[in-house]
C-alpha cells in the first residue's frame, strides 16, 4: 500500500527537471563553458564582418549604443539612481572627439582620453543633487540636464557648429596604416574599434561590480540608511558612480563621432536618453549582458518593424513589441534567459560549502 509520504515523493522526471547540474567557478567544466562562449562570441563577430556595409554599420551601431547603456547602467542599475540625463554625456563625448579632430587635428583615437575625463567631471558635478534629493527628483535634474545640452550646443556655434552641426570629413577618419585598411574599409575599422571598445569596458564593469565599491554601490541601491549604518560612505559612492557612468557613456558618444561623421544638437537630445532606458530595461537592469542585448533590440525592432509597415503604423507596431517584451519578460530579456538557464546549469562560487562539482543541487 502506498503511503502519503511515497506518494508525496517526486518521480525521477521531477527530480531532473528541479535539479540543474553544478558547475563551479574556475572549474575545468566552467573554463571550457567560458571557452566555448567565448569561440562563438568571435565566430558570430567574423561572419558579422563579412556583412554589407549597411548591416555592419548596424551592427556597429549596437555596440555603440550597449556601451553607452554599459555606462547607465551603473548609476541606474547597479546604484539604483534614476537618470534621464545621459544624453549629455552621450553628446558631450560626442562633441569632445568632434573638436579635437576638426579644430585641433587630433587623429580619432587620441580624442577619447578628453572625451571620458571631461564627461567624469560632468557626471561628478550632475551627481552633486543626489547627495540631497533621490528618485523623481533627482530624475528631474538629470532631465533639466538632457534638454539643456542641446542647447548649449547651439548656443556655441563658433565651437560646435550650432545648430547647423558639425561634420567630419571622411578623411581625417580613416584607419591607421598599420591595420592594412584602406579609406574604403573605415566602417570595418570602427566596426573593430567599437568590439574591442565594448569588450573592455565589459570586462572593466564586470570587475567593478564584484570589487569593494561595486558591492558599495548595490548596497546604497537596496538601501541607503543601512548601508551608511554600516561604514559606507554614501555620497562618495553616488558621486562616483554618477563620474564613471558618465564617462562611459561620454566614451561611448566618442566612438558615435567616429562612426557617424556628422553631429547636431538633435541627435543628443532628450529622444537619446528615453533610449538609453529602454535599451536597459528591456536587456535587464542591472545584469552583465542586458546592455547588449537591449542595445540589439533598439537598433533592430524599429528597423524590422518599420519593414513590415509604412507610416505611423510602424510606430505602433513597434510600441506594442515593447509593451509584450516588458510584460512577458519584467526582468528584461537577459534576466529570462538566466532564469531559464538556471534550470539546466547553476555556477557557484568555488568556496560554495553546499554544492560540488557535477552533482546536482540538494
Amino acid at each position: 500500500m502506498t503511503t502519503l509520504a511515497e506518494r508525496n515523493e517526486p518521480t525521477v522526471a521531477e527530480k531532473a527537471v528541479r535539479r540543474p547540474r553544478v558547475v563551479v567557478a574556475g572549474s575545468t567544466s566552467y573554463r571550457i563553458l567560458q571557452l566555448v562562449l567565448l569561440v562563438a562570441a568571435v565566430c558570430a563577430l567574423l561572419l558579422a564582418s563579412q556583412s554589407a556595409p549597411f548591416r555592419v554599420g548596424q551592427f556597429t551601431s549596437v555596440f555603440i549604443i550597449a556601451i553607452a547603456i554599459a555606462g547607465l547602467n551603473i548609476v541606474s542599475g547597479y546604484t539604483g539612481l534614476l537618470s534621464i540625463g545621459h544624453s549629455a554625456f552621450f553628446g558631450l563625448g560626442a562633441y569632445t572627439t568632434g573638436v579635437l579632430i576638426v579644430d585641433r587635428g587630433y587623429s580619432p583615437l587620441t580624442t577619447i582620453p578628453m572625451a571620458v575625463v571631461l564627461c567624469f567631471v560632468l557626471g561628478l558635478l550632475v551627481g552633486l543633487p543626489s547627495l540631497r534629493i533621490k528618485g523623481l527628483y533627482l530624475a528631474l535634474v538629470t532631465l533639466a540636464v538632457a534638454v539643456a545640452f542641446p542647447e548649449v550646443i547651439r548656443k556655441t556655434g563658433d565651437l560646435t557648429g550650432g545648430a547647423a552641426g558639425m561634420v567630419v570629413r571622411a578623411n581625417l577618419l580613416v584607419p591607421p596604416k598599420w591595420t592594412g585598411l584602406t579609406r574604403a574599409d573605415t566602417y570595418l575599422w570602427i566596426f573593430w574599434v567599437s568590439v574591442v571598445t565594448l569588450a573592455i569596458v565589459m570586462l572593466l564593469i564586470r570587475n567593478l561590480v564584484k570589487s569593494r565599491f561595486g558591492l558599495a554601490m548595490v548596497a546604497v541601491r537596496d538601501n541607503e540608511i543601512a548601508a551608511s549604518a554600516n561604514g559606507i560612505n554614501v555620497a562618495r559612492v553616488k558621486i562616483l558612480a554618477f563620474g564613471l557612468s558618465g564617462a562611459i557613456t561620454g566614451l561611448a558618444g566618442s566612438l558615435f563621432t567616429m562612426y557617424i561623421g556628422a553631429l547636431s544638437p538633435e541627435s543628443f537630445s532628450l529622444m537619446k536618453s528615453i533610449e538609453f532606458i529602454t535599451g536597459l530595461v528591456l536587456g535587464g537592469i542591472a545584469t552583465q549582458f542586458g546592455p547588449i542585448v537591449g542595445a540589439t533590440a533598439v537598433v533592430f525592432l524599429p528597423y524590422y518593424t518599420g519593414s513590415v509597415t509604412d507610416g505611423p503604423v510602424s510606430g505602433v507596431v513597434f510600441g506594442a513589441v515593447l509593451i509584450a517584451i516588458v510584460f512577458l519578460m519584467p526582468d528584461g530579456i537577459v534576466g529570462r534567459i538566466n532564469s531559464v538557464l538556471r534550470r539546466f546549469v547553476l555556477v557557484v562560487p568555488a568556496d560554495h560549502p553546499k554544492y560540488r562539482e557535477g552533482e546536482p543541487r540538494t
